[in-house]
């Protein structure tokens, strides 16, 4: 799986409510209409910048740390956030992103700036910063997580199974 998006860049530490704020949790289960707050406590205009071509997200350490929000990967995915690259990952949000569809890779982000593009290569375990001509190499995911991703998630997986199969 290869995906090839802008860059939007964020700090450290970026909790669930700053992916989609907890006022917004009860007032709709729309996640279409919840994407259009996606962010918006960092960066207002997040959405409109990335929905139309897509994006990928580039954040520092403990990324998704927080409450154990699964809507805040699914705003993402819905805002059209491609993939979400951070040093590090809160353990809840790192599986809720890889169980609704949305892939997030630990990486050294720091040689990523703000509109760089990227050329992210799941199989490979590279990320490619097309804009600087660096590469940046990654782990790549056991193969039950790429399976999980290939296949949109952990309940797209299971309808297409019927249950929970690999291989």
């Amino acid at each position: 799986m290869s995906i090839r998006a802008k860059a939007f860049k964020f700090g450290d530490g970026i909790n669930t409510d700053y992916i989609i704020s907890g006022k917004y949790k009860f007032k709709s289960n729309d996640m279409d209409e919840m994407a259009h707050h996606a962010m918006e406590e960092l960066d207002p205009d997040y959405y409109e910048r990335v929905h139309p071509a897509g994006g990928i997200l580039v954040a520092g350490t403990n990324f998704g740390c927080g409450s154990s929000r699964e809507q805040a990967p699914l705003v993402l995915i819905h805002s059209n956030t491609k993939a979400v690259l951070a040093k590090s990952f809160a353990r809840i949000f790192y599986r809720n992103a890889i169980n609704t569809g949305l892939p997030a890779v630990e990486c050294d982000t720091s040689r990523i700036a703000e509109g760089d593009e990227i050329e992210l290569d799941l199989e490979a375990g590279l990320v490619r910063n097309i804009s600087r001509g660096e590469e940046i190499p990654f782990s790549p995911l056991p193969a039950v997580m790429a399976q999980l991703l290939a296949d949109g998630g952990l309940a797209a997986h299971f309808r297409k199974n019927g249950g929970f199969k690999l291989g």
